[in-house]
């Protein structure tokens, strides 16, 4: 019986790419060029290595699913968002935690605003997986650097052509009020927007792979709360489902600059939950 061979692409966006000058854009507005918003150092070669093997073994592929990090420029985890409590701006790279908030060290800006955002934070903090990040406005819905990587992008749009099938594309982040590490679930669930809810139908799909490769940015972030999920609930919803049919492609993955521990303990755990890891080189014939 064929194996069913799926491919997973988390954020492969231009805004966590380490672009070099040449492959950034000039803005119409200011005449400057754009450069990423939130570059992973090592990313643009990951996603150049990571376009060569979807051309390379692009028939031996039975489906790709991208996710797209999509924000607003108004956001939890934007620097806008936040103010100190003397009134001044707040630094991308600032955590913030609910402690904080409630000593008055940081404020949301809208004093309206105050309520939820200490709800958001203790039910994060809660869970410990995560503090709070305010993060550079990054992938805002329809900038450039919301856009895939230009390799990745043209590899797909042939795959998609050789195979008589369409890319299966998956937007997260696009609720302010929430943190959307995981394309399978928000960090704290809005229960009014089913977008932030648990995405049984991509669990279901990626559960169909007997082989499910995952490469993306950033392995200290999306990566890793993406495929820490998919781990966690597939087993629920569809029975014998094992980690074991992972394979991380670790040479299409790099973190966070600062998460480096993060990183190699997403690794070392998910080595451990029974998942592969391999280079693409080291996956020369996929079906066999």
């Amino acid at each position: 019986m064929p194996r069913n061979i799926q491919l997973l692409v988390i954020d492969p966006q231009n805004d966590f790419c380490d672009l070099p000058a040449a492959w950034q854009p000039v803005d119409a507005l200011t005449g400057q060029r754009t450069a990423p918003a939130l570059p992973v150092p090592g990313a643009h070669a990951d996603m150049q290595r990571l376009a060569r093997f979807i051309r390379q073994q692009g028939s031996q592929l039975d489906a790709i699913t991208v996710t797209l990090d999509s924000h607003q420029h108004f956001d939890i985890a934007h620097p806008g968002f936040w103010q100190t409590g003397a009134g001044a701006d707040v630094e991308p790279f600032t955590p913030i935690t609910a402690a904080q908030v409630r000593a008055g060290d940081f404020t949301p800006r809208s004093p309206a605003a105050l309520p939820r955002t200490l709800q958001y934070l203790d039910a994060l903090e809660a869970q410990g997986r995560y503090t709070l990040m305010v993060w550079p406005v990054h992938c805002e819905v329809g900038s450039w650097g919301h856009g895939v990587h230009t390799d990745v992008l043209a590899a797909c749009g042939d795959w998609q052509l050789e195979r008589q099938r369409a890319v299966h594309n998956v937007f997260k982040g696009t609720n302010p009020w929430t943190e959307h590490y995981s394309a399978i679930e928000a960090e704290v669930p809005d229960a009014a927007d089913e977008s932030t809810a648990l995405n049984t139908a991509l669990l279901r799909q990626l559960g169909q792979a007997d082989v499910l490769l995952i490469a993306g940015e950033a392995s200290s972030h999306c990566v890793r709360s993406t495929t820490e999920h998919i781990a966690q609930h597939l087993p629920g919803l569809m029975p014998g489902w094992q980690a074991s049919r992972i394979v991380l492609l670790t040479d299409g993955m790099s973190p966070v600059a600062g998460f480096e521990a993060q990183h190699q303990a997403f690794l070392e755990g998910m080595r451990a939950a029974g998942a592969q890891l391999a280079t693409m080189n080291q996956i020369s014939c996929l079906r066999s």
